[in-house]
């Protein structure tokens, strides 16, 4: 059967990713994997945001019980 364009180049990508493989137990491919970094933006938009919603929670609560 002839491969088409699309399954030649899925086939070269594969075996591009399974040449680096070769020779390294699980440990180490699994290693590299878990050294991927998050950004320290994420972080700050969550505290941010997280803030910002749980300000505005207090303040709805606060409207709807009758407080100042």
């Amino acid at each position: 059967m002839v491969q088409t364009p699309a399954q030649r180049k899925a086939n070269l990508k594969f075996a591009a990713v399974n040449e680096n493989k070769q020779g390294k137990s699980e440990a180490q491919l699994q290693k590299k994997e878990l050294k991927k970094q998050k950004s320290p933006i994420n972080l700050f938009a969550f505290i941010l945001i997280g803030g910002l919603f749980v300000d505005l929670l207090f303040r709805v609560v606060s409207y709807f019980s009758g407080g100042k």
